[in-house]
């Protein structure tokens, strides 16, 4: 996105499967038939910070971000997103804002084998650094509805040099396909600052004894999913309701640094006196972490 000219068993939350994708098929007919019916649904808000000195710079930042997050664009990484849970998109439906912003919707449908299905549930748990039984053998999927969308709110900021993008995202899958496969993707495709991200399982599934199951796989954080070297970047904290089977974690992005931030790059920061430079990382600073705690200081 950087524009620069606990106890719950639970999900087939699923992490990569080697280094392929599953492709999108077309499907001509939806067979419904002792169906997983857990819903899991994957939240994100993700913000990306900018300075941008001029009033020119801060409307030439806003028409970048506008063309690089068009609707277009917002269809192809959600199309992405559809290849790596392995589904097959059933419709979409998108729209560009005047004067900014856009949404997209895909509806998809998961169809896979059951040896795949396996196969990334033990992919999951592995990244997971988690061991245990994975769903029973009696619960069964063949086809099951799922929703992908986006909308993208571009603002600066009223008194001049901070401008900011911010993107909500949700992947909600019914079935055994897990939005969680698409987490570290997501997060490297937006290189966002600041990331709020939800994860719940709802309802429950039978199997063939009648008992219920409320979570088919092992989580006790977000954080168990995120590939080591993005940690490594973002600060993070979790609150997570087990009993719920809610879980949120918050990241952000640990260091200012100019070259990331400055609409324009290096020549943008090159252009400014040292002390002007330290008065522009306070403010990035101070506007990154209050998105972060969600208070204005």
């Amino acid at each position: 996105m950087r524009a620069r000219v606990g106890d719950a068993y639970g999900c087939y939350a699923v992490g990569r499967v080697g280094d392929t994708m599953a492709k999108v098929k077309p499907i001509k007919k939806l067979r419904l038939h002792s169906f997983n019916n857990l819903t899991k649904s994957l939240s994100f808000n993700l913000y990306d910070v900018c300075w941008a000195k001029a009033a020119e710079d801060r409307q030439t930042y806003l028409d970048y971000i506008d063309e690089e997050y068009n609707a277009n664009r917002l269809t192809e990484i959600l199309t992405t997103v559809t290849e790596i849970i392995g589904a097959n998109v059933l419709n979409i439906a998108r729209q560009d804002y005047e004067p900014q912003g856009a949404s997209v919707t895909i509806l998809v449908a998961e169809e896979m084998d059951e040896h795949l299905l396996s196969q990334q549930a033990a992919d999951l748990q592995a990244q997971a650094g988690m061991v245990g039984p994975e769903t029973p053998d009696a619960i069964v999927a063949h086809l099951d509805t799922s929703h992908i969308c986006v909308h993208t709110y571009p603002e600066y900021h009223p008194d001049g040099g901070i401008c900011t993008f911010r993107a909500d995202i949700e992947v909600s899958t019914c079935g055994r396909i897990s939005p969680l496969h698409a987490l570290n993707y997501l997060i490297r495709e937006f290189d966002s600052d600041v990331l709020n991200i939800d994860y719940r399982v709802r309802g429950f599934t039978r199997d063939v004894q009648g008992r219920k199951h409320f979570i088919d796989h092992r989580i006790t954080s977000i954080q168990n999913f995120i590939d080591r070297d993005l940690l490594d970047a973002y600060q993070a904290i979790d609150v997570n309701v087990y009993q719920e089977r809610m879980y949120h974690t918050k990241l952000m992005w640990k260091k200012v640094d100019l070259d990331r931030y400055l609409f324009g790059g290096r020549e943008a920061k090159l252009a400014m006196s040292l002390n002007e430079r330290k008065k522009v990382r306070k403010r990035l600073s101070k506007e990154i972490r209050e998105i972060y705690e969600g208070f204005s200081y």
